[in-house]
């Protein structure tokens, strides 16, 4: 029965919305800790520019300035990602939840995999999302390092959730829910 399930347009959409604005997030915020961190920059005009008469805190703020049109584009995407994801919950409240309940008696293994990568996935975006909201509007403060340390934690969350959502496709596709990539494109 499963297999021939349709996904409304509004579903569709709320997927793809939410898929690449968490690339936008996942590749800035990538940057940003990596390749692209503040000390790197500082590090970097440091030693290919005489810097001497600028201290530590001005250099601060050119790799901030720097950093800035990289960072709008995160913080945009993740306003996008927060509106997407909210209607997808109220959504899946009004629709009725659209994934298997591992918890469930005698639901196969993979619908338990696959319920279980879905509340894998909520319960990480919900963190991040709650994070990100109290790191912008500078909500418990005094938590902060604690705060951005767990947001921090979606460069590694996404990656697994990635390989996890790939890894059922490929499973799906060949098993009885042939077809779930083109439904989920196309909505046939």
């Amino acid at each position: 029965m499963e297999n021939n399930k349709k996904f409304t347009k509004f579903h569709i959409i709320l997927h793809w919305i939410m898929a690449l604005a968490l690339f936008v997030l996942f590749f800035t915020g990538f940057l940003r800790m990596e390749w692209m961190n503040k000390m790197h920059i500082v590090s970097t005009i440091e030693s290919k520019v005489a810097v001497s008469q600028l201290s530590g805190d001005e250099l601060k703020a050119i790799a901030s300035e720097i950093l800035k049109p990289m960072w709008q584009w995160h913080k945009l995407f993740a306003h996008i990602f927060i509106f997407a994801f909210a209607a997808r919950i109220i959504y899946m409240l009004v629709k009725g939840i659209r994934f298997p309940n591992p918890f469930a008696k005698g639901i196969a293994m993979k619908e338990k995999l696959q319920g279980f990568v879905y509340i894998y996935f909520y319960i990480f975006a919900f963190i991040s999302v709650s994070t990100g909201i109290c790191i912008e509007k500078h909500f418990f403060d005094a938590w902060r390092e604690s705060i951005e340390s767990v947001h921090k934690f979606g460069l590694y969350w996404f990656p697994i959730f990635v390989l996890l959502h790939f890894s059922g496709i490929v499973l799906a596709e060949y098993s009885n829910k042939k077809g779930i990539v083109s439904r989920m494109i196309g909505g046939d």
